[in-house]
């Protein structure tokens, strides 16, 4: 409701009028660093798997200025208990289910505070919190991931397994094969050019002379009379052979 020129202003209508003025000013509005991390993971028991997290601050980033809690709350609902603690270096917990477990996994300056399980275990089913603060901005939104431990990969995870595998397999192969191909093209032709060098004369190096020599042995063999009256005896065939040797060498 719009106040009478003179009246008293109240203090929340005080308030609303500077965070006007501040957004009209062009001051940044600070809305809180949150941590980002997935809802829900699955990872089989026995093995190693990455908890990851980021976080987005308004305020300039360092080694120094953030600090990074993890926690851990049972399926059961039971007590919440501390799994790690990040400042300038990582603090694994000397004690508990976690010891000796967790490996710091992150990197600060790319807003990155992802922590590693190693061995993971069916107790540890439940509720990872991963919280960030970075001074002054130190309030706002954690992230929460649900772990799920399971005895072995799901179908899915296997089958997309199998496709890389087998489709890393396959391209191996088509390289593989390209490459030979490749070869052997270049040493039949490199073998072909060495016979060239070696014999000028070959059919196979000079097809054309090969083939007129034959036409002209056909022309002069039809062109004779000899040939047209009557079939060639053995004698005649060994006559005609010298008299198309001369005429090729005309």
């Amino acid at each position: 409701m719009l106040k009478r020129y003179g009246e008293p202003v109240h203090g929340s209508h005080l308030q609303l009028l500077v965070l006007i003025g501040l957004v009209a000013s062009g001051v940044p509005w600070v809305s809180g660093i949150t941590a980002y991390t997935s809802s829900e993971l699955e990872a089989v028991n026995g093995t190693s798997t990455r908890l990851k997290c980021t976080f987005q601050t308004s305020e300039p980033v360092s080694s120094s200025s953030v600090t990074v809690s993890w926690t851990f709350r049972p399926q059961d609902q039971g007590q919440e208990e501390s799994v790690l603690y990040y400042r300038e270096k990582a603090y694994p917990v000397d004690s508990g289910r976690f010891h000796k477990q967790v490996e710091w996994a992150g990197d600060i300056m790319r807003k990155d505070a992802s922590i590693t399980l190693r061995d993971v275990k069916f107790s540890y089913n439940g509720t990872f919190t991963c919280r960030v603060t970075n001074p002054p901005d130190v309030h706002g939104r954690a992230g929460e991931l649900r772990l799920r431990v399971v005895t072995s990969a799901s179908v899915s995870e296997i089958a997309i397994l199998a496709a890389a595998i087998g489709g890393g397999i396959l391209l191996m192969l088509i390289i593989l094969i390209a490459v030979v191909a490749i070869k052997h093209y270049q040493r039949k032709h490199e073998d072909i050019e060495d016979h060239c060098a070696s014999e000028k004369g070959s059919t196979m190096c000079q097809p054309e002379e090969d083939t007129h020599l034959h036409v002209m042995e056909e022309k002069a063999h039809f062109e004779r009379p000899e040939s047209r009256a009557s079939p060639p005896s053995m004698k005649d065939e060994g006559e005609k052979l010298c008299d198309n040797s001369v005429v090729v060498l005309e």
